[in-house]
């Protein structure tokens, strides 16, 4: 994998292998996943969504610990996928990245616990598969506003952007920091700490 600028995040790029069927690529690794973080990535939920052109989802995030991490990639169409700092304290705090993911490079973007995450549909129709390291859980879940003008996220049209009623009602990243609804840098840290530790005395037991 390929870290991003904000720490946490990163882009993989797989080898496709390509013959007169069609192509083939491994999707996900494991073992190239643990020699990034350090412990294995625990896979608890999975899901699809399917997007028109145009329709922004996120900018989602969730509590920590223990938070969501996700594997994210685009078996269909085009996305402009992006990561955002929401981490209190982080020295990337409020910087974004963004990542086009496609199904023809098969590219997807990781992201650990405490980051935001949203993406816009580039193509008539995008599908989305993201890996999730926890179960969804609407109490602990969150969303900032994705066309938050301090962000200044380069959202493709974003004149004419699709949101849910949730997402177009989020709070701008200043509001939901001053409401204490981010997570911060150093408990993330503590958190993937914690996670490392438990692997280990679970290779060692």
């Amino acid at each position: 994998m390929k870290g991003l600028n904000i720490s946490g995040a990163w882009v993989y790029t797989p080898q496709i292998w390509p013959d007169q069927r069609g192509s083939f690529f491994e999707l996900f690794r494991d073992e190239e996943f643990a020699a990034d973080l350090g412990y294995q990535f625990a896979l608890a939920q999975a899901n699809c969504s399917v997007s028109r052109r145009g329709v922004i989802r996120g900018i989602h995030f969730a509590d920590v610990p223990p938070g969501q991490a996700k594997y994210v990639c685009c078996v269909s169409g085009a996305v402009l996928d992006v990561v955002v700092d929401v981490r209190t304290g982080s020295p990337t705090f409020g910087l974004w990245e963004a990542v086009e993911l496609d199904a023809a490079s098969g590219q997807a973007v990781f992201l650990t616990e405490g980051l935001g995450h949203g993406f816009m549909a580039l193509s008539d129709e995008a599908t989305v598969v993201y890996l999730c390291s926890a179960p969804y859980n609407p109490r602990r879940e969150h969303t900032i506003a994705a066309l938050d003008d301090d962000l200044a996220i380069a959202w493709p049209a974003a004149d004419e952007a699709v949101l849910s009623g949730r997402d177009a009602a989020a709070p701008s990243l200043a509001q939901a920091q001053a409401a204490g609804l981010l997570p911060g840098y150093a408990v993330c840290q503590a958190w993937q700490s914690t996670l490392r530790d438990r692997d280990e005395a679970s290779r060692r037991s």
